[in-house]
């Protein structure tokens, strides 16, 4: 038993580094882009992304490089997807007067689009690969530099959107960092990204352990426990955000975390010296990859239709759904963990 608590003990504490080392990060990566004159939505929407990621990305590259464990980094992957739309619950919970549905602009479509055409091409490259339909070069699969390209041609339009609604995308909240200086900021962040460096290279070690002593698959391990951790930033930057009024923000930064995160995909692939890693992994990455691209969907639907009602009060039809697709993928990947 002791073995088990002291697994467990460990997985916390990476919890707590985590939760702690993230906010810092965020906040002086965003102190670094206003005083470097990087501000802006689509600035926003990639650089905010990426640092909230860099947990993903450090785990990812940790697990293939170094704990040869290639299903937690892809369920780290996929899983940090369907926890980020998730986050969207508690962001509505959090809004008071009207679904947060109704408070962001509707723009914020185009980077849910492109989320999903990326997740997509995951899924279905990861079924080919099952099916013996795929190609590979120099080790790395065929899918890969398409992720790359397709990320690429996304931030690329995002910006341009931006451009050309500039007058719609007015910053609802005023960054006054006066009294913090660059220097200060940026060893603020080199301290907070050595902490999520460091634990998130220590995680798929801890996450390995974990399922071993606990007798479950590393894809239910790596999905929901190390994708949870791994999305404690955003969740902490999100909900921040909602509370001072930056809502726009918080939905730009979970939409481009999830972008991110299949560039991280690709990443971790060009790490993975075995062959490419969706060769390596279990089939089962599917079945988050389509809760995905459902709970995607349903955003979409709230953003267009802008529903008012609340269910119970609380929170509205589509954070209802989304959480009842959270579930079912939870609940789907257990069933898969207990053989």
């Amino acid at each position: 038993m002791s073995g088990v608590a002291g697994i467990w003990l460990a997985f916390l504490a990476c919890v707590a580094l985590v939760g702690l080392a993230g906010p810092v990060l965020s906040r002086n990566g965003d102190v670094i882009a206003v005083k470097l004159n990087l501000t802006g939505g689509w600035v926003g929407l990639i650089m905010v992304a990426a640092i909230t990621s860099l947990p993903e990305l450090a785990t990812g590259i940790s697990a293939v490089s170094f704990a040869n464990a290639p299903d937690t980094a892809v369920g780290d992957v996929f899983g940090s997807c369907v926890f980020n739309l998730a986050i969207l619950i508690v962001l509505d919970f959090v809004v008071r007067g009207e679904s947060v549905y109704r408070r962001v602009r509707q723009g914020h479509i185009l980077s849910a689009g492109f989320g999903i055409i990326l997740i997509g091409f995951a899924g279905m490259s990861l079924v080919l690969h099952g099916q013996g339909m795929s190609f590979s070069f120099l080790g790395i699969g065929g899918s890969t530099p398409i992720i790359f390209i397709i990320y690429a041609l996304g931030a690329r339009a995002v910006f341009n959107y931006e451009k050309d609604h500039r007058e719609q995308a007015v910053d609802e909240v005023a960054h006054d960092y006066a009294a913090i200086s660059l220097r200060h900021a940026v060893k603020s962040y080199a301290a907070a990204s050595f902490v999520v460096v460091a634990t998130g290279t220590a995680l798929p070690f801890v996450a390995l352990h974990l399922a071993g002593v606990m007798g479950w698959q590393q894809t239910f391990v790596g999905t929901l426990f190390v994708a949870a951790v791994t999305s404690l930033p955003e969740l902490v930057v999100s909900v921040v955000a909602v509370r001072i009024g930056a809502v726009d923000m918080a939905m730009a930064n979970i939409l481009g975390s999830n972008m991110f995160n299949m560039l991280v995909l690709g990443v971790d692939d060009l790490f993975y010296r075995q062959g490419p890693i969706l060769y390596h992994v279990s089939q089962v990455h599917v079945v988050s990859a389509l809760s995905c691209l459902v709970m995607s969907g349903l955003l979409i639907a709230g953003l267009l239709y802008r529903p008012q009602r609340r269910l119970f009060r609380a929170v509205g039809w589509v954070s209802f759904g989304l959480f009842t697709m959270y579930l079912l993928n939870s609940y789907a990947l257990y069933l898969h963990g207990k053989h």
